[in-house]
């Protein structure tokens, strides 16, 4: 069975000694989402109330632009609010280690008590981690909070974001741009294979296998999108 890495010791030591990068993964997927059925709700809202191809192009254009920036402040509000937050605990840590030290051991041993440690080894394991104060603050992080330190920049999480949302969400106007025959249907076609191959693409980071994935996400991409076609066909008469 061929594994996913190596576990020889050198390897083994190579890739624990290499930097933590962040994944963006969700960031993408959640921009390329947003922006497809966003995108694909204007139009299909405008054709279910018989207006315009004219119309689709200007609406859709906007809700481009402005829900794109949108999404991708809101993306980089969010993430810095977590990267805040772990500094903010961190600092909280560093202060009772220097004041409550012996406190702080103490949590560190129950930590690690609760995962099976005991007697002399308990406690040798107890000095190891609180002899330096950035491995005491990490475990902490990660068992008393639930953090880890290696979290996504949120400047690059929101271009990320802005990027996905504007490549997937142009995907439903580009029939109407082209001035093409049929284009609600090419539209309704070519959203319908985006909405697929994200949900294909981020199998990849799943167990769920690639068709399971991307029928899922084609599933609420077109939930929401059938909305917003009865939401125009049952407001048709206003316009």
């Amino acid at each position: 069975m061929k594994l996913e890495h190596s576990h020889d010791a050198n390897a083994i030591a190579k890739r624990l000694a290499a930097e933590t990068k962040p994944s963006y993964l969700r960031d993408f997927v959640y921009g390329g989402i947003d922006g497809s059925i966003t995108t694909f709700a204007v139009v299909a809202g405008v054709m279910g109330a018989a207006l315009s191809p004219a119309i689709v192009l200007i609406l859709g254009m906007a809700n481009l632009v402005a829900d794109g920036f949108s999404m991708a402040a809101s993306n980089y509000s969010g993430t810095k609010t977590v990267i805040d937050d772990i500094a903010r605990l961190t600092e909280i840590e560093r202060k009772h280690i220097l004041h409550d030290p012996d406190g702080e051991r103490e949590e560190v041993r129950q930590i690690l008590a609760a995962k099976g440690l005991s007697g002399r080894n308990l406690e040798e394991a107890t000095d190891a981690i609180t002899a330096r104060e950035g491995p005491w603050i990490d475990l902490m992080l990660a068992e008393e909070y639930g953090l880890a330190r290696a979290q996504p920049v949120p400047l690059r999480a929101a271009i990320v974001t802005f990027i996905a949302f504007m490549i997937c969400g142009a995907v439903p106007l580009l029939p109407f741009a082209f001035g093409l025959d049929r284009a609600f249907e090419t539209a309704i076609f070519s959203t319908g294979i985006v909405f697929f191959l994200i949900g294909a693409a981020k199998s990849a980071w799943s167990l769920a296998p690639w068709w399971r994935s991307g029928l899922e996400t084609f599933a609420i991409g077109s939930a929401a999108s059938s909305m917003a076609y009865i939401v125009g066909v049952l407001l048709k008469g206003i316009a």
